[in-house]
């Protein structure tokens, strides 16, 4: 799998973390905070083999941002 960097949290010290990817698989790799909390996680009902990471609003528009590896997507 090959990732592309597409942005990182602008308002993140020291390493613009939370982190957005693109793929070459068609698909995007989130790199946020670890969700341990325990209702959050019995809510989701995560399958075997799947995690989940959050990120703030603020990562969002990075998804859309024109000239951006996420275009055309």
């Amino acid at each position: 799998m090959h990732l592309t960097l597409v942005a990182g949290d602008p308002e993140s010290n020291p390493n613009n973390s939370p982190t957005l990817y693109k793929t070459d698989r068609g698909s995007w790799i989130v790199q946020g905070w670890v969700v341990n909390d325990a209702d959050a996680l019995a809510t989701l009902n995560l399958p075997e083999g799947e995690s989940a990471v959050e990120i703030p609003d603020r990562m969002i528009p990075f998804f859309f941002q024109e000239g951006r590896a996420g275009d055309n997507v």
